[in-house]
This record gives structure tokens, sequence and C-alpha cells, in this order.
């Protein structure tokens, strides 16, 4: 006879009712073979006895592992394990029963693109790629938002299933702001919500971009930019960037030869060089872009933040051939954790990419998009992003000041016009990478910019992020960074 006392564990302080805790344990000692196919087991009045519960209690259990057919009953024999069930053999007992499956139990290819590290969130201090303080942030006006159209309204409207391109109400506030803020001339028609840059890049790839497809990058370009493309099997060409921006002659020596599918551009800010792309070539690119029919991917991920307060205006406000694909998110005016952007394009093309999107997420945060669309009617993000902008120039004036000071032998840099870090270029001397490693045990986070190099050209450079720095942050930042200097 088994050990029913020793088997069953039961505890009347958990939250699991008790025979659901004696069902739960009769499946796992079935499916680890210590009760076997056909195996006769206690009645119930012998099993309450044993294991000191109300036989109400062990009858519950057992009806619910009858009605799964675990359990199978006989007229006048009793209850036995099902004889349906494969036979398992009895496991060894491990110390831990908790240890996780490291290993699938199938065959899968892992592509070496897709293995990055990445970078979380942490409480040091930190020089990053360019992110908003989140201290700045209007949460209070969010989470008031939030509760309003979490509570009010029609319940099934509100919390069911949505419009695949977005919350209505959000298009229509974002296409009145981005036709206001950058002169485009768009509806919510124009408009497809997506969870950020990143969703809608992955959906123009999916949708767009063939296998062998030529796809045009900066030399020095987004690594997740590139990588997307890489994913689609697109053929990657490359052209240099100056201080104008990228070199679109080369572009067009290229189309000249090749049939181009689509280029990307971060035009306003160019990632990482933060450098602005030039009027001549704005009109050149799209010119070129009508002429050999490509698609103009525009990435304008910091728009909003230009220091000069003469931005020009996106490459898509002067579209009306409808081949710019133009994208950008909240992730910088208010926190990459709110997981909302937006791409405008020609109806069609938002049509079509809202299939794609079905298949992969069905809607967004319908919540969460209308409390965005409730602040931007209310005016409440645009004046935050005033106030940051005034913030952020202060940061940067101050950070480039440091630099200049401390750091003026190392360190060599342009002021940026727009955006929330500097393209910082490093003496030869330095060891980038023993510096971010030194300086990450000093308590400060930067990145090495070995993902900045181009093939056979090791550039020294990286991306410093100030703007989610106060100012004696910055200031305790650049000493640490001084003070971790590593000579090759």
């Amino acid at each position: 006879m088994l050990p029913y006392k020793s088997l069953f564990l039961i505890n009347k302080n958990l939250k699991t009712p008790v025979y659901q805790q004696i069902t739960n344990q009769f499946m796992h000692l079935i499916r680890n073979g210590t009760l076997k196919s056909g195996q006769k087991i206690l009645s119930s009045r012998a099993l309450s006895e044993v294991l000191g519960v109300h036989r109400k209690t062990i009858i519950m259990a057992l009806d619910e592992l009858l009605a799964q057919g675990w359990l199978e009953t006989k007229q006048g024999s009793g209850t036995f394990v099902a004889k349906n069930l494969p036979e398992i053999k009895p496991q060894k007992l491990i110390e831990n029963e908790n240890v996780s499956i490291k290993k699938a139990g199938f065959s899968f290819e892992s592509k070496p693109i897709l293995q990055r590290e990445v970078v979380k969130a942490s409480d040091k201090l930190h020089l990053d790629d360019g992110f908003p303080d989140p201290r700045l942030a209007p949460l209070l006006d969010l989470s008031r938002a939030y509760r309003s159209n979490l509570i009010h309204g029609n319940s099934y409207v509100k919390l069911g299933y949505g419009d695949t391109k977005g919350s209505v109400w959000l298009r229509q506030e974002l296409a009145k702001y981005l036709n206001e803020s950058r002169g485009l001339k768009i509806t919510a028609d124009n408009i497809l919500i997506v969870r950020g840059t990143m969703m809608a890049m992955y959906l123009l790839t999916t949708a767009f971009v063939k296998q062998g497809d030529k796809v045009v990058l900066s030399e020095k370009t987004w690594s997740s930019a590139k990588i997307n493309f890489q994913h689609a099997g697109a053929n990657i060409l490359t052209i240099p960037t100056d201080e104008n921006g990228i070199m679109v002659d080369a572009l067009e020596e290229i189309c000249q030869k090749q049939t181009v599918r689509l280029i990307y551009i971060t035009s306003h800010h160019d990632y990482p060089t933060t450098v602005t792309l030039k009027a001549d070539r704005r009109i050149k690119l799209l010119n070129l872009a009508q002429k050999y029919r490509f698609i103009i991917f525009e990435d304008d991920y910091d728009y909003d933040f230009h220091y000069q307060s003469k931005p020009l205006l996106p490459l898509a406000s002067a579209d009306d051939a409808g081949v710019v694909l133009y994208s950008g998110s909240f992730t910088k005016s208010i926190s990459p954790a709110f997981r909302v952007g937006y791409l405008v394009a020609p109806e069609e093309v938002v049509e079509h990419l809202s299939n794609y999107r079905r298949i992969i997420d069905r809607q967004g945060d319908l919540m969460l998009e209308n409390s965005i669309a409730e602040l931007l009617q209310e005016g409440i993000i645009q004046k935050h992003l005033r106030k940051s902008l005034r913030e952020y120039r202060e940061r940067r004036d101050f950070f480039c000041e440091l630099l200049g000071q401390k750091l003026k032998n190392e360190v060599s840099f342009q002021i940026p016009e727009g955006g929330m870090s500097v393209w910082a270029k490093f003496d030869k001397s330095i060891d980038l990478v023993k510096t971010a490693e030194k300086a990450l045990k000093n308590g400060l986070y930067f990145s090495n910019g070995t993902q900045h190099n181009l093939p056979n050209n090791h550039i020294n450079s990286t991306r410093l992020g100030f703007a989610s720095s106060t100012l004696e942050e910055l200031e305790r930042c650049v000493e640490i960074l001084k003070k971790s200097l590593v000579e090759i």
C-alpha cells in the first residue's frame, strides 16, 4: 500500500482550497508514475481518515479527478487510475523540484544577429543612449486620465476589442497635433498606433521587404533598425554621413545601378551622430524616392527637442507622392515604459499594415491610448514638452561645458542642435571598452560604443545622454568618467 500520508501535504492556511490541493497532488503523482495506470486507490472514507480531512472534501477532489479523466470507477470494485493513461515510469526524487527546464525538447535556429545585451534601467548614474527623465513626466495627469478612462463610459466598448489601427480618439488628436507641430496634412486614417518605432519597423519589413531587397542605411546607424532589415533577409547597402547628414549623392549613385526598395533615415537628429539632414539634401532625397519609387522610412525619434527653436520640418511634410512612412513615439516625450507610438502613411498602407499588426498584437493598450489622447486634447503633453525642452537645453549646455572643461584633451564633440545626447569622439589613446567597464564598477553606466564601429574602422566614439540626469548628477557622471579613463 502506498504511504498516502507522506505523499500528500495539506496546508489549510493556503488560499488554494484543500480539495484542489489534493486534486493537484493526485495529478502530480499520476504524472510522475508514483500512481500507475489501472492502480486502485483508497476509498473516500479511508482517504479522509489517512489525510485528516473531511470526507466531503475528499469526494470533491475525486469527483474533479473523475471529471478530468485521471480516475475511473468500476461498479462494485472501487476507484482506479484511468487505464487509458500512458504508462509513466517513476522519476527519481531530485533535491529541488522547482528547478526550471533549461533545454528545449525540439530543435530551432538561433540567429546570431538577435543575440544582443538587453540594457535595463538601474539606479546607477548614467550617460545613456539619450532617454528622457521620467521625473519630469506628467505622471499625475496621466494617472488621472487613465483612471477616468477606466471608470467612465461604456465598459463593454472601452474594455472590449477595438480598432486594430489604434484608438480613434488618439488618432484624431495625433492628426491635429502632427499637422500643427510638423506641418503634416493628414487625418486619423493616415495613422497606425503601434507599441513603438520597433513595432512599426517590424510591420514594415514584414509587409514590404522581401528576401534580397536592397535596403540603404547610413554607415553608422541604429543597430536595432539594421537587425530588423537583416532579419527580413534584406541586402544592406550603406552610405556615409557628414556634418550635413547622409550623403544623398552616394544614394543616387546606388539608385543608378541597383533597384532600391527602402532607405531608413533619422533626418532630424541623425542616429548616432545627432547631425541634422540639411534642406537641400532633403529635397533631393524626396525627388530620388519619387523617381526610383523606393520607400523612405523616416524615424523622427526626438523631433520635439530642438534647442535652436527652428527645427526643420520632417520629409513627410513635403511628401505629395506617398513615398514617406513617418514614425514617432511617446517614448522620448514621456518615458520608455509607456509603449505608444505611431506610424503615418498613406491610407491604403495603414490599412495594409493593420492586417499584419492584427496577427502579432490584436490591439494596443486602449486605456493608455485614450489617456494620452485626453492629455493631448487638454494641451498637457504640449505643455510638458515645452517645459522639458527648457530643462534639457539647460542640461545640454551644462554637460557640454563640463566635457569641454574636464575632458578637453580626451573627448571631442559638437554641441548638438537638438536631441538628448552628445556624440562623443574619444582620443585614440583611450580604451573605450575598458573605460566603460571601469566606470560601471565606479557607479556610472555608459555604452562602450562598439556597436557604432564600422568594418575595419574602430571609431572609438559613443553617445553620452544628458537628458535623464540632473545638473548635479551630470557633474558626478563627468567626475567618474574622468577618473575611469583607461589608456591603451
